[in-house]
């Protein structure tokens, strides 16, 4: 280590173009330039001792000008100072923290600047010259390359110094964020699971000439089903691929792949390169926005995110071709090869609403959405960002709080002692910070392997009465843990609550009370008047569910118009559907079907397939639909009527009671008495972040994940 305090002095008085080569030291000794003497730890003249603080006059100037208000801190303190109207200021500097003394300057609209002073010959001031960054966008920067947790060799990469935040980034959802295969294949159309023709034919469809996402070579792709360029492009999608051709993107590429070089906004999602469709939502994307305009109606990169790529010419080849610029969440990064600027999106949360909220219009050619329920004109698809906004933690509990959890064992961004001898902090390995300054960049999710968000997020309580008439169970499905609406973001997630009971351990058939909404997975669905013994495709082992469907609807409180009071209940979309009953298909005839007893009446019947029994953990999917429980989503309708559609191909939202934070909804749900054992009562809240019908289309893995289970036994009579 001690070639590395020598190495430090030197360039401390070394020239600014030589400083980045101290940007990061990684783990391997760095050998001071030739003719640099290192006299090693035992020759350093010990510190002169020092107050525990010393004032320091510190004078700042703007383009020349003395300016009031600038922020000075001492780094590896934190406690901010404004300077007067003469531009200064007197900081107490303390003397006792480890590694350099320094002073920094931070002005919203300049590069964060500031002096380093040896302990020996302290100063009694100084003065800090800012300079007024360039405001323009450069379209001919290139986004840095991030690296990898294993390539990562020099400050070409973040890597190189910022080893955990790459760690962590790596494996999130943000880095994955252009190459996810489900976003892939609902882009064009396609899917990639069915890569021969047979597979392809056998899934309903058709293997044409595409390109391949990362590297736009021609390879043959299966297309099936809904695709965003198909379903928005009329001139592609029939005959051949929309793939490269498409007009309309959807603006898809606008927060899926923002790093997409040039012009910002309007991409093709296909566009994203190599190094775009592996890295996605990368490092220097995010710390290039200077600003975010919540007030835009364009997400990501084509508005709400204000991207500023460096214009001004480099002091040194070595801190690339432009003069660095980086905005991020700290005032005291004097690192010149970061160019560092402060901003407070980076810690409460505006920085997530650039693409964690999304209204849109009808997309497909000639489609419109209803004027009298969505009269400005515009569907909410993603709306987290407005459900903390408006929900009790807003002013409180930031998105990182919960999606970027401190790093307590971490010195510093850079990683300040664990990768190197953090003895001696300074401008280049940066100062020890509090613990908890310092955030994971992972942004667990709620299928996160580390910490699996939907195991805090939502609870069930059952309140059961047993009874001569029968068994009345209510069960309690809470939103205990997000500051948003469970479940949030994409549409296609939904949460299912399933109940069942036993008697002495026998199961007892519900006989009426709510059940789970047709988004939990039906075949089909037959109403009064048709005929229910004739179900094309039914295979033995099927069911019939039947419910009654009285002239009323469930009346929740969900988001904007669903919870403000625009809408009335049969406006917020949720018949209030009761069990009948259900039968088991035991014989099969062409399309018509025998049960194994007699078909109840009722006003709906859903065929499904369902072995029974409550889901568990890591279960493929059965279909749900009728089951005696609840269901919690974002129900958008296609042109044609279809339910739970890509968000696409919207053009209403049928329904959305998803649960607020903190707030709960009780079902009912009623069973046959018991006449001999004791009554259990068993329910679990499922997770689905797809439609199983879509999942099984596509080819894509689909379990289901058990959030949270209750349990009621009833004592023994």
């Amino acid at each position: 280590m001690t070639t590395i305090r020598a190495t430090l002095r030197w360039f401390a008085s070394a020239p600014l173009g030589l400083l980045w080569l101290m940007a990061c030291t990684g783990t391997a000794e760095f050998t001071p330039p030739e003719g640099v003497e290192d006299s090693g730890a035992d020759t350093e003249e010990a510190p002169p001792e020092l107050p525990p603080s010393v004032d320091l006059l510190v004078t700042v100037t703007l383009d020349g000008e003395p300016t009031a208000d600038v922020e000075i801190i001492q780094p590896g303190v934190g406690t901010a100072f404004l300077t007067d109207d003469r531009g200064q200021v007197t900081l107490p500097l303390d003397t006792t923290i480890a590694g350099e003394l320094a002073a920094a300057a931070s002005h919203p609209d300049a590069r964060i600047k500031g002096d380093e002073f040896r302990r020996e010959s302290l100063p009694e001031e100084t003065l800090i010259e800012l300079v007024r960054f360039d405001r323009s966008d450069n379209t001919a920067y290139v986004f840095q390359d991030s690296g990898t947790p294993e390539r990562a060799g020099n400050t070409q990469y973040c890597a190189h110094c910022h080893v955990s935040f790459v760690d962590d980034w790596w494996a999130s959802p943000h880095r994955s964020a252009t190459s996810n295969v489900v976003v892939q294949d609902l882009y064009a159309g396609v899917a990639t699971a069915w890569s021969d023709e047979s597979a392809c034919a056998d899934a309903g469809g058709t293997l044409r000439l595409g390109l391949e996402p990362g590297t736009r070579a021609a390879i043959e792709r299966c297309y099936v089903g809904a695709g965003a360029l198909p379903a928005l492009n009329e001139d592609c999608g029939v005959d051949s691929s929309c793939d490269g051709v498409a007009s309309h993107t959807g603006a898809c590429a606008d927060c899926h792949a923002p790093g997409i070089d040039g012009e910002l906004g309007g991409r093709d999602l296909l566009e994203a390169d190599e190094l775009n469709h592996e890295t996605g939502i990368s490092c220097d994307i995010c710390h290039k926005v200077e600003h975010v305009d919540l007030d835009s109606a364009s997400p990501g990169v084509a508005g709400r995110l204000q991207i500023l790529r460096p214009s001004e010419d480099s002091p040194s080849i070595g801190l690339g071709e432009f003069a660095p610029l980086t905005f991020g969440p700290f005032r005291d990064v004097l690192n010149p090869r970061m160019g560092s600027v402060y901003r407070d999106h980076f810690t409460n949360g505006e920085l997530c609403g650039g693409c964690h909220e999304y209204e849109q219009e009808a997309l497909v050619p000639g489609t419109e959405l209803d004027s009298a329920r969505w009269p400005d004109g515009r569907l909410p698809v993603h709306s987290t960002w407005s459900e903390w906004e408006a929900g009790p933690y807003a002013d409180e509990v930031a998105c990182t709080a919960c999606h970027m959890p401190a790093m307590a064992e971490t010195g510093n961004g850079a990683d300040l002692g664990n990768y190197i001898d953090g003895s001696n902090p300074d401008s280049a390995t940066g100062w020890f910070r509090p613990a908890g300054d310092v955030r994971r960049h992972a942004w667990y999710g709620p299928r996160s392997d580390v910490q699996r968000m939907i195991d805090l997020a939502g609870a069930l309580d059952l309140d059961v009465h047993v009874g001569e008439d029968g068994v009345d169970v209510a069960l309690t499905t809470s939103n205990v843990g997000p500051a948003h609406a469970l479940p949030t973001g994409e549409p296609l997630r939904h949460m299912l609550a399933v109940v069942e009971a036993t008697c002495g351990g026998e199961p007892l058939e519900a006989s009426g009370g709510d059940v789970v909404p047709d988004f939990g997975g039906l075949r089909a669905e037959k109403t009064a008047g048709e005929d229910w013994t004739a179900w094309p495709g039914a295979q033995v082992g099927d069911r019939v569910r039947v419910l009654q469907r009285p002239v009323s609807w469930h009346d929740y409180t969900g988001t904007g118009p669903f919870g403000d009071g625009r809408f009335d209940a049969e406006a917020k979309g949720m018949a209030a559907d009761s069990f009948v009953g259900e039968v088991e298909i035991v014989e099969v005839d062409g399309d018509q079907v025998v049960f194994d007893a007699e078909l109840p009446e009722g006003d709906v019947a859903w065929l499904v397939s369902d072995p029974g029994g409550l889901p568990d953990e890591g279960d493929t999917p059965v279909d749900l639909a009728g089951r005696p429980g609840f269901g919690f989503a974002r129900v958008m309708v296609g042109a044609d009527g279809a339910r739970m559609v890509p968000h696409f191909l919207a053009v209403d939202v049928a329904s959305d009671n998803r649960l607020l934070p903190q707030s709960s909804w009780t079902s009912h749900h009623v069973f046959p008495a018991c006449e001999d054992g004791a009554v259990e009562v068993e329910a679990r809240l499922v997770y689905r972040r797809l439609p199983p019908d879509l999942a099984v289309e596509r080819g894509w893995e689909l379990v289901d994940l058990v959030m949270a289970e209750a349990v009621w036994r009833e004592e023994a009579r």
